[in-house]
């Protein structure tokens, strides 16, 4: 008899155990098909975005991620002299200051995946069924718009037997070779190029001054990107081939001899490899990424492209982050089914754009020295310089939907908090207890929406009125969080409130600030007093000047929309009521 599932994952790579992990966060089990007969042991990807470290942090695991790995800080460039010498021509830092408060990393991806099995367990018990091969999937779409129906039939077999399993939704996250996406007749558009690079994780014997930094070496005799590994000795090469190399005819020796002769003068002693391959670059694409708003592809399984911009992981995890709060939502009879259609209109175009990401940054690379002109090598650093942003994984902008309304926002309220874009962090102070903090570690990945009310200086007697007429709206019958949470949550289960004032914190009374922004939650009905930020001086870090990077005036304020996955949908006014519970209103179930 076919088993029925809520959620079924094909694939327990990036992306499947991401999702996963949110629906084990928010209390949700699925089932999670791996064809491997154990969890990853030796991953190929190692870059770590610091938008993937934030996401970490989202679910309470950043500090061993960031004990783990190798801390990218530093990025140089060298290129071959008319001497044919390899000499340094400038350096820079990996990542633009100020973007984010976490740092980009090199971690294996065997590693990642640890830390999400981990967090799985740990949230409720959720596990990985190995050693299952996921033959077929076919969508009844006669059913699929009912409910309550399981649509979706899974063939898959095990040890030689067949099992079937039927579920309301699947996520293909099965790689490259897609089984997911073949049942599904759904096809990878695009094509491969003639270039070949080989990659190899290697223990160095050298005298180059950099083997402890990123660093990109272009000499007469090729183009190599160093990685150094966490572990302190181990370290990554990519090598650009040349041309006419057929990528299943290369031997490691091939590449131990192109390093040799692209560090020359430097001497480069190979003591042991680690790992290592040879490919050539594709960027493909699929033609469709889900179907019948019941089955959504996820990472290889919907876009393929080359390895050096380190993306490939981290794409296909925050696909996994962005489809893993909405079914939770789903399934939780929070939100309407229709919101799952935004998986699409977000993550497609995210796709896309690192598909070409990927063409420009290989083409950067491939890039030949060029004595005669001194431009050349001038150009190469200020493009990669220019890519940080986009390497850090902090430029995806999610266009207007359901969830997201640029056309209803007021964004001059505050013009650095971009609709559409990530809730980038800053130093506040925390009211209760004085503790300086990352506005981030409010934003937690528990399936919460969050009302972030800018009320500047209560001392400002404007200002108070503001916001005790706007906590009279939130709080009534007719707010959005009361119509919208679940009978018997707590009135901040679906939507928190989160309060962020201007001034000095020691001329505060905690009776001043609106009892809404410090509900009775919880087993034992308590005063949560954990909302209420201020943007002040702290005792040991200085002054946050949220509000100024933020641009918000203090006399103004602002009421910013944050959804679950740190996305920004919503920048209006304090008095913006009907502004706030109409865009509620566009996808929530109400409850009462």
């Amino acid at each position: 008899m076919a088993q029925n599932v809520d959620v079924l994952i094909c694939g327990s790579g990036s992306a499947g155990l991401c999702a996963a992990t949110w629906l084990a966060r928010t209390g949700i089990s699925c089932k999670i098909l791996e064809r491997r007969s154990e969890s990853m042991q030796l991953g190929q990807a190692d870059g770590v975005q610091c938008r993937t470290v934030e996401v970490f942090e989202s679910f309470g695991m950043a500090e061993e991620l960031l004990r783990s790995a190798y801390h990218v800080l530093e990025v140089t460039f060298w290129s071959s002299n008319s001497s044919g010498n390899l000499v340094r021509t400038s350096r820079t830092a990996d990542s633009i200051p100020g973007l984010s408060h976490q740092p980009h990393l090199i971690l294996n991806q065997a590693s990642i995946n640890r830390f999400l099995l981990d967090a799985m367990r740990n949230f409720n018990g959720q596990e990985v069924s190995y050693g299952y091969t996921v033959e077929d999937v076919q969508v009844d779409s006669a059913i699929s718009a009912q409910l309550d129906a399981y649509p979706v039939v899974i063939t898959a077999t095990k040890d030689g037997a067949t099992e079937i399993f039927k579920a309301k939704y699947v996520l293909g996250c099965d790689g490259a070779h897609s089984n997911v996406r073949k049942s599904l007749g759904y096809k990878m558009i695009g094509d491969s190029t003639d270039a070949v690079w080989g990659v190899m994780d290697i223990y160095p014997r050298t005298n180059f001054p950099d083997i402890r930094k990123k660093a990109t070496l272009r000499s007469n005799s090729g183009n190599l990107l160093l990685i150094p590994r966490e572990g302190g000795s181990l370290v990554r090469c990519y090598i650009e081939l040349p041309h006419g190399t057929v990528a299943k005819d290369v031997r490691l020796e091939d590449l131990h001899a192109a390093a040799r002769q692209i560090f020359h003068p430097y001497t480069l002693e190979i003591a042991d490899t680690f790992w290592w391959s040879a490919y050539s670059i594709g960027q493909r694409l699929a033609d469709h990424f889900s179907k019948d708003n019941r089955v959504f592809l996820t990472g290889d399984a919907c876009h393929t492209h080359s390895p050096k911009a380190g993306q490939g992981m981290n794409v296909s995890l925050q696909d996994g982050y962005n489809i893993g709060w909405k079914l939770a939502a789903v399934l939780k009879g929070q939100v309407s089914p229709e919101l799952l259609r935004t998986y699409n209109i977000e993550r497609e175009k995210v796709a896309a754009d690192l598909i070409d990401f990927d063409r420009s940054f290989t083409k950067l690379f491939s890039m030949k020295v060029d004595h005669m002109n001194g431009t050349t090598q001038k150009y190469f650093s200020e493009q990669f310089i220019k890519s940080r942003q986009y390497t850090a994984g902090l430029t995806a902008k999610y266009d207007d939907s359901v969830i997201t309304s640029a056309e209803r926002s007021k964004q001059e309220l505050a013009a650095n908090l971009k609709i559409g874009m990530r809730f980038p962090s800053s130093q506040v102070v925390r009211f209760c207890d004085a503790k300086e903090v990352q506005f981030s570690t409010a934003l937690v990945a528990d399936g919460r929406w969050r009302i972030v009310v800018f009320a500047g200086d209560l001392k400002n007697s404007a200002n108070a009125e503001r916001l005790d007429k706007l906590a009279g709206f939130l709080s009534s019958d007719i707010g959005p969080a009361r119509r919208f949470t679940l009978p018997g949550e707590d009135v901040d289960s679906f939507i928190e409130p989160i309060l962020v004032l201007h001034g000095d914190r020691e001329a505060l009374e905690q009776d001043q600030i609106p009892s809404y922004f410090w509900p009775v939650t919880g087993k034992w009905k308590m005063r949560d007093l954990h909302k209420t930020y201020i943007d002040d001086e702290s005792y040991y870090s200085g002054h946050g000047k949220a509000y100024e990077k933020y641009k918000i005036n203090v006399e103004k304020g602002a009421v910013i929309v944050v959804r679950p996955d740190q996305y920004i949908s919503l920048v209006t006014a304090l008095d913006d009521y009907q502004i706030i519970g109409d865009f509620f209103s566009d996808f929530s179930l109400p409850q009462i």
